[in-house]
Order: C-alpha cells, then sequence, then structure tokens
C-alpha cells in the first residue's frame, strides 16, 4: 500500500539570508497566538451573557495573564521540570529560552490553577468559577497545538499499517530506527526535522528512494488528539456551558479533567515514546501524569453533582430553579 510520505512545512513562511533562517512564522507560535484570540472571544462573549462573572473590559487583562504566566510559563517550567530536568538543574535561563520549543500540558494545567486562583482573589470570585469559563474554551488551544504538532511532523505514533498511515521523515532519528538500509541515508548527516529532510530528499533522488523504502506507516497520533482532546472535549464542554441554564460549580472542571485524561491515555497507546522517556507498566510519563487527573476530575464531578439536589434535570430545569442553591 502507498502511504503519504510527511512533507508538510513546520511554518506558514520564513525569510532566510541564503544560509540560515533569520525569522520564520511558525505554526506551533501561529497556534498559540490563534488559540489566544479565540479564547478571548468566546471569554467576551460569556462575561456578556453572564456566564463569566468578569466585566468585558476585564476580560482581556485576566487571559493574558492566564496566558503568559499560566500556559506558556507553567508550561515551559512543567516541561524542563518534568522532562529535562538535568539541563534545566544546570541552566535555570533554560526557563526565558521559548525559541528551543518545549511545553508541558499538565505543567501548563498546574499553572494556570496557580494563576486563576491569584485571580479569583484580585477579583473576588471562585476560583471554581473562573475555571469552569476556562476549561471550557482551553480544547480551543489544544486541537490547534495538536494540529501544530502534525504539520510539523513530531510526536508521531506507533507503526501501524492503517490506510490512513503517514510515513514521517523524522522517524530516521528515533534511537530506535536502525534498518540495514538506513546506512545508505548517512542518518547522522541529515537534518532533524521532517521538512528538511524532505527538502534534501527532493535534491537528492537517491535520499527519497532510501526513505520509501525504509519509513514505517505511523499512526498520524497528533490527528487523534487534535480531534479527542481538542474538538470532541470542545464540543462537549461549550454544549454544557451554554445549554445548561445554570451547570452546577466545578461541573464543567470535572468534565475537563476526567475526558482530558482518558483521551490522553488512550492516545497515547498508538503514540511512539519519545528517545529517553521512561516507562511504567505499559504507561509513559505523559499518561501517568493523566491520572491524578482522572481523579481529581471524577471528585470534582462528585462535589460539583451533590450541590445539585437533582442533577438529573440539569438541562431541562423549571425556569424558577435557576434561582436555587449550587
Amino acid at each position: 500500500m502507498s502511504y503519504y510520505l510527511h512533507d508538510l512545512a513546520p511554518f506558514l513562511f520564513r525569510y532566510t539570508d541564503g544560509q540560515s533562517e533569520v525569522f520564520a512564522a511558525r505554526w506551533d507560535g501561529l497556534a498559540y497566538l490563534v488559540g489566544f484570540a479565540l479564547a478571548l472571544l468566546l471569554l467576551k462573549r460569556f462575561a456578556t451573557r453572564g456566564y463569566l462573572q468578569l466585566e468585558r473590559k476585564e476580560v482581556f487583562d485576566f487571559t493574558s495573564t492566564v496566558a503568559l504566566l499560566g500556559v506558556l510559563l507553567g508550561g515551559r517550567l512543567g516541561y524542563l521540570v518534568l522532562y529535562d530536568w538535568e539541563r534545566f538543574s544546570g541552566n535555570l535561563g533554560l526557563l526565558f529560552q521559548l525559541s528551543q520549543g518545549g511545553t508541558s500540558f499538565h505543567g501548563g494545567v498546574l499553572g494556570v490553577a496557580v494563576v486563576t486562583g491569584f485571580m479569583a482573589r484580585k477579583h473576588s470570585l471562585s476560583w471554581v468559577h473562573l475555571g469552569d469559563n476556562l476549561v471550557t474554551v482551553a480544547p480551543i488551544g489544544l486541537f490547534l497545538g495538536r494540529l501544530a504538532s502534525f504539520m510539523d511532523g513530531d510526536l508521531f505514533g506507533r507503526v501501524t499499517q492503517v490506510p490512513w498511515a503517514v510515513r514521517f521523515p523524522a522517524e530516521i532519528h528515533l534511537a530506535s530506527f536502525q534498518p540495514v538500509q538506513a546506512t545508505r541515508l548517512a542518518v547522522e548527516r541529515l537534518p532533524v526535522s521532517s521538512f528538511d529532510i524532505m527538502q534534501v530528499a527532493h535534491s537528492v533522488p537517491q535520499v527519497m528512494d532510501a526513505l520509501l523504502l525504509i519509513l514505517n506507516p505511523r499512526h498520524p497520533s497528533q490527528l487523534y488528539a487534535a480531534a479527542l482532546e481538542g474538538l470532541l472535549l470542545f464540543i462537549v464542554l461549550y454544549a454544557v456551558r451554554t445549554r445548561a441554564r445554570q451547570p452546577p460549580e466545578g461541573l464543567l472542571c470535572g468534565l475537563f479533567f476526567l475526558l482530558h485524561a482518558v483521551f490522553h491515555v488512550g492516545v497515547g497507546f498508538l503514540r511512539e515514546p519519545r528517545d529517553g522517556d521512561p516507562m511504567w507498566w505499559g504507561l509513559s510519563q505523559g499518561q501517568l501524569f493523566s491520572l491524578p487527573m482522572f481523579a481529581v476530575g471524577l471528585m470534582m464531578l462528585g462535589w460539583s453533582l451533590s450541590r445539585r439536589a437533582h442533577p438529573a434535570g440539569l438541562l431541562a430545569q423549571e425556569p424558577g430553579a435557576a434561582n436555587g442553591p449550587c
């Protein structure tokens, strides 16, 4: 079967001086900016409709603070502590070298939780109330981020024979990739990224022939994650946020933590483990970190629904019931 050979560019456009890259509008950076803009628009809409107890003029300050300190800085710190501690402990300045890449979803979650706590105190609002609104828009950024990973050609899946499998050129740099034919490629001389490898392949037919011969078809696990952790999760949370007349506080947070953990662990079984990542009982670090999220989600759901006398009537309450205790 003929499988698609990944040759997508990791940038929308870039400028070079003929020898090296000067500037590039990369998909991962654009995903962050577009995700922030869409989240801001939705949160302003929530404020207008009364879902979010902030003035519209306060939403930008709230969203930008959470994005910069919680998502970006928290995600970066989480990655360095959880996945690159040896280098980070010897060079704390790595925290601010964002151009090198490397962020952790779970670090971002902790960062957002801390920042949201401070913002809740600043505005005299419930921490969980702010969290319920944030988790509703968070899957937008996750969706765009996973699509950016696919465009980059990294974080790909395990070997498979499904018809929609993709060959990722960056596979040749995996420690486990040692086919005899790889010697024809002089792997150590090839670039790291899928796109740059394909640039060489388009110029050197022998490299292209070798890639087609030795690359394995793999699950496009980035797209699975985009569909589940991003699109589907957003549809569920947005429906509850907008269709429920007054969902009990904590319901959306609980659903987010629980469903994201399930989706992340599930997709993780189809994703190729990163070189050097330890495995426990067949689970990667990312999957293990999702287990506490699952537990937190269950506890928040239980706590939230226990505050509602009749949770089954959530989507069809009598008008007067909206003012009942939460």
